[in-house]
């Protein structure tokens, strides 16, 4: 079975932790930790850390994002829309991370959510590994590795509806509307006014 795992599943774990002991700035056992688990390609921590640092790469100085100097009113409707496209465009990643630090803010502040979670992560835990074992067959259908998400996100429901998940769900949504709408109509444009003169159409 471990041959298996190590054939279809995550990367061995001398790619992931290299001749250093140390991917990046994650340590080995970190690094390593899919492979143990036998978790899908697609959630290794080589994955995620990619898109992390992609999203770190592009993001903008958080001094000048809340820098209250530079929030004023539109002075119309075409100067609002325009900041908020162009807003969207320059604070993208961190708009991202304001957007993830609301969820993990609502996860942590829920302990049922943080149960929820903790039987999904562990009823696919336990599919994954049945059907490592031998194949998994629900209605005559074999149960591949997104259909295994499904199965354990059926089995894990009725806790996250005892959680109250829809509601967080829209208070995040509702939340990150706020903020970041917010934010993106009322911060002036990247190079003050003579760039918001050039992009602004009138209304």
């Amino acid at each position: 079975m471990d041959s298996k795992a190590g054939d279809l599943f995550s990367a061995e774990p001398a790619d992931a932790a290299g001749s250093g002991g140390v991917v990046g700035n994650l340590p080995t056992w970190l690094s390593a930790l899919p492979h143990r688990l036998w978790l899908p390609k697609g959630l290794s921590a080589s994955v995620a850390k990619e898109w992390f640092d992609r999203r770190r790469a592009t993001i903008r100085p958080w001094a000048g994002f809340v820098d209250h100097r530079k929030f004023t009113k539109p002075r119309n409707f075409g100067e609002l829309c325009q900041r908020v496209v162009r807003n969207f465009d320059t604070y993208n990643s961190n708009y991202t991370f304001i957007f993830l630090g609301l969820i993990l803010y609502c996860i942590i502040s829920s302990p049922m959510l943080l149960i929820a979670l903790a039987v999904f992560v562990g009823a696919f835990y336990i599919i994954h590994l049945k059907s490592l074992e031998s194949k998994l067959v629900v209605f005559g259908k074999e149960v591949t590795g997104p259909h295994q998400l499904g199965l354990a996100g059926a089995v894990s429901f009725p806790v996250f509806w005892l959680a109250g998940a829809g509601a967080a769900v829209f208070w995040v949504l509702g939340a990150t509307m706020f903020v970041i709408g917010s934010h993106a109509a009322f911060r002036e444009l990247e190079g003050g006014s003579e760039m918001e003169e050039l992009f602004m159409e009138p209304v």
